[in-house]
């Protein structure tokens, strides 16, 4: 029991150093990069140097900053600002709920159904991944929202992560939406210079490809994470080929005429397309996704199956993520703007509620 507890104080902090290591090698690349583009000029105080590397919100999950953005802040003179601080409260409460609320409790049927996949219907199996979508969202984007929500309190302002890629209208906005740092880390320091989308036919669809799969190969050297990106190149050389890559910038609005119908349509098949993609992203194999896939393609139904993965809990508290960030979808953080209080009060009500509040729940993206 002794040499156990010591292997695990030793082992611990190795990991946690080399996951620290391998994120802020974003951080240090885009610095250097930044440097020889003459974007900034060379920090020669290291302490502000060492404090832009090593800012602890950001820990080994992002966002994903840039020199360009951070090193100005730290540089500062700070002085407490008490309305960004309550921003900043609220925003660790939202990224709290997500985290414990959503997440956690998507887990557990997500888990079952993945893990037993093989005695699972198909409406079971189509279930679980889409609470395995709401899981990794909630749990990647709600850590997003604490270690922004810290650094408000702290009077810095980190990038923003997430913008409700669920919300999104075709897979290119989904891109724009979701771990913006990163999507906008690859873009501007390796599909641009690349070559981007300026040259040929050729290396439009190579830059595409390049991208998705290095994307996949970022979250581990596993074939489920390289056909995860494999699949999003897919989905997204048509719009850029077809030069509608672009089209969906503004921001989403339905209303009651039959063009809100369109859209409608458009977020729920683009959400389908993710969900797709999440299979092989989740999957413990190449193989397992395969069969998994191969399953729900059976076409088979059963009901009393069905009913054990559905709860009134979960599926109570994803209408209520969905309905609040949809209407409050045009700022950051959905417990900010009219009602906060309320909007604050009752995420805290929910989380002591309706939280997992177990020790093994650790965030998805600390294993990347």
């Amino acid at each position: 029991m002794f040499f156990n507890s010591l292997a695990f104080a030793i082992f611990l902090p190795i990991v946690f150093f080399l996951y620290w290591f391998v994120f802020n090698t974003f951080h240090g690349l885009s610095y250097v990069i930044d440097i020889y583009y003459k974007r900034i000029k060379a920090e020669y105080n290291f302490i502000d140097y060492s404090l832009f590397v090593s800012y602890f919100p950001l820990l080994v999950a992002g966002p994903i900053e840039r020199a360009t953005h951070l090193l100005p802040q730290v540089k500062i003179k700070r002085e407490f600002n008490f309305e960004k601080a309550k921003e900043g409260f609220s925003q660790i409460i939202w990224g709290l709920f997500k985290k414990v609320v959503i997440a956690d409790t998507c887990a557990i049927y997500a888990n079952a159904i993945f893990d037993h996949y093989n005695s699972m219907d198909s409406l079971s199996l189509i279930l679980g991944t889409i609470y395995f979508a709401f899981q990794i969202y909630g749990d990647f984007s709600g850590y997003s929202d604490i270690a922004l929500g810290v650094s408000k309190l702290f009077g810095i302002d980190l990038l923003r992560n997430f913008n409700y890629p669920y919300f999104s209208r075709d897979i290119a906005e989904f891109w724009r939406r979701w771990h913006i740092s990163l999507s906008s880390w690859f873009r501007d320091y390796l599909y641009i210079p690349l070559g981007g989308s300026k040259g040929g036919l050729w290396m439009k669809i190579r830059n595409t490809f390049i991208i998705f799969i290095v994307s996949g190969f970022w979250h581990g050297a596993n074939w489920t994470y390289l056909m995860w990106g494999f699949i999003n190149a897919i989905y997204f050389l048509p719009l850029l080929l077809l030069r509608k890559n672009r089209n969906n910038t503004d921001e989403v609005d339905i209303k009651f005429r039959f063009s809100s119908l369109k859209t409608l349509l458009n977020i729920l098949f683009t959400f389908g397309l993710t969900c797709f993609a999440w299979i092989f992203f989740r999957a413990e194999n190449i193989f397992t996704a395969f069969n998994y896939i191969q399953r729900i393609f059976e076409f088979n139904i059963d009901f009393q199956n069905l009913k054990g993965q559905i709860s009134f809990t979960t599926t109570f508290v994803l209408l209520y993520l969905v309905l609040l960030e949809w209407n409050n979808r045009k700022i950051e953080c959905p417990l900010n703007g009219k009602l906060s209080k309320v909007k604050i009060l009752a995420a805290i009500v929910l989380i002591l509620l309706l939280g997992e509040f177990n020790i093994k729940n650790n965030f998805i993206y600390f294993q990347f």
